[in-house]
């Protein structure tokens, strides 16, 4: 097979494996745009901005778990690629019942301390008391999240991303028809949108639990007793740990961001949080494609193929690049008008399509970044990826803050842009040192052999 082909073929692999979770992501995004969408029209630009408010603290357990999740399913997808599917089920179970546990009991505390929680980000006096109620439910939805990454962080390192989308799909049409129900017929406002959103939670982790179960049956395996050892847990820790670590600064650094937004105001609010719910649907594509060619290259790694997994690298390149362009070119016209669906005033769409006129420009800049991630913890190199993940989240705090006089509320775009550049430098500086290295020891095997 000439080399164009086999790269044409890893670029089909690759979307085709990314295509569900982009799906899945989408709807994902939907159910959480329903929210927002049917309460800011039925209860007012208030209550939209107080699901605003609560959206980065939400996120900061969100990701604590995907990112967690996400170094299980490298390590899920490197054995699978090496043959050692007998490794697989311990990871499943023990992981399910640790993260599961840990938080049922975070979700119990969260609850109970909502109010001073929401207090301590300044959020504004006049959405306070309904972010404090929404997000006070929300929490209980946590340990069916961790349960569900879990198995999704699983079927995808095995190569399924279908499962995972079909248990989204589920979940979306329980959440808009619960959402309707709660909010525009009983009323219950925002405390009936986040109803709607755990209910739904735990519908996609059931699904997902008992069609997982019985399409892999062999994974229902993991939960015997001798699974449950210490070998599994430190391994599972080793990968996971990292990313987790990562995404949880990240999150508590999206806390400061948030407070820090916050002292612009309501309308400020309004606009860049409802800003960022069409920012990470739009980004999808890109995250996606990042997840598939971290993926395929934890495959080939781990099936000793260093030719496919360089392959992987180009190709995810080529694709992320190209969806980037593309949506820089959709999203510049577009971002204010779809603020005004939500519900949002004339003042907080003015500010939201100033804000994407902004950072849509460096789309391309976020996929080559995202690309080079997806690579190298492909290949394991989980470590270096977490530490420059949190090099350039202090690099768009600091730069917020010292922007702010300046640039004002956009400060937050120009922060964020600038983060992703310092982002893809870090990546690109331990790519070519990789490659030295890598370079290097074939030299000595070759000198070796002679």
């Amino acid at each position: 097979m000439k080399a164009n082909q086999k790269l044409g073929t890893i670029m089909k692999e690759l979307v085709w494996f990314s295509l569900p979770l982009i799906l899945s992501g989408v709807l994902q995004q939907l159910y959480n745009w329903a929210d927002a969408f049917i309460v800011g029209n039925v209860d007012g630009e208030l209550s939209l901005s107080a699901i605003g408010v609560t959206t980065t603290p939400i996120n900061f357990f969100i990701t604590t778990i995907t990112g967690f999740t996400l170094g299980l399913s490298v390590l899920i997808a490197k054995n699978f690629g090496a043959k050692k599917q007998e490794n697989i089920p311990p990871v499943l179970a023990v992981f399910a019942v640790i993260l599961g546990g840990v938080f049922l009991l975070i979700a119990a505390g969260g609850s109970a301390l909502s109010y001073p929680f929401m207090a301590l980000l300044h959020t504004p006096s006049d959405t306070i008391g309904l972010a404090s109620s929404y997000i006070r439910i929300i929490f209980l939805g946590l340990p069916f999240l961790a349960v569900y990454n879990v198995y999704t962080a699983t079927l995808c390192g095995l190569g399924d991303s279908r499962i995972p989308f079909l248990s989204i799909l589920l979940s979306s049409i329980v959440n808009v028809l619960l959402d309707i129900l709660f909010v525009a017929v009983f009323r219950w406002g925002v405390q009936g949108a986040a109803t709607a959103t755990v209910l739904s939670q735990a519908t996609m982790t059931v699904f997902i639990v008992i069609y997982g179960t019985r399409k892999y049956r062999w994974l229902k395996s993991g939960y015997r007793k001798d699974s449950f050892c210490a070998c599994v847990v430190r391994e599972g820790v080793r990968f996971g740990l990292p990313p987790m670590l990562q995404s949880s600064i990240s999150s508590l650094g999206g806390l400061v961001l948030q407070d820090f937004m916050n002292r612009f105001g309501t309308d400020t609010v309004t606009a860049i949080t409802t800003a960022y719910r069409i920012d990470t649907l739009v980004m999808l594509p890109i995250v996606n494609l990042g997840s598939g060619i971290s993926t395929i290259t934890a495959h080939s790694h781990g099936a000793g193929d260093e030719v496919r997994t360089r392959k992987t690298l180009t190709a995810g390149t080529i694709l992320t690049l190209v969806v980037s362009l593309l949506l820089t070119g959709i999203v510049i016209p577009t971002g204010g008008k779809i603020i005004a669906l939500f519900g949002a005033g004339a003042t907080a769409v003015m500010i939201g399509s100033a804000f994407f006129q902004r950072i849509a420009c460096f789309y391309p800049i976020f996929g080559l970044t995202t690309a080079f991630r997806g690579y190298l913890e492909g290949r394991g190199d989980l470590v270096y990826s977490s530490i420059a993940g949190m090099v350039s989240l202090a690099v768009r705090i600091l730069a917020s803050y010292a922007m702010a006089p300046y640039f004002g509320n956009m400060s937050i775009a120009y922060a964020e842009m600038l983060s992703w550049v310092w982002l893809l430098v870090m990546y690109l500086l331990r790519f070519v040192r990789n490659r030295r290295v890598l370079r290097q020891i074939s030299e000595d095997s070759q000198t070796a052999a002679l």
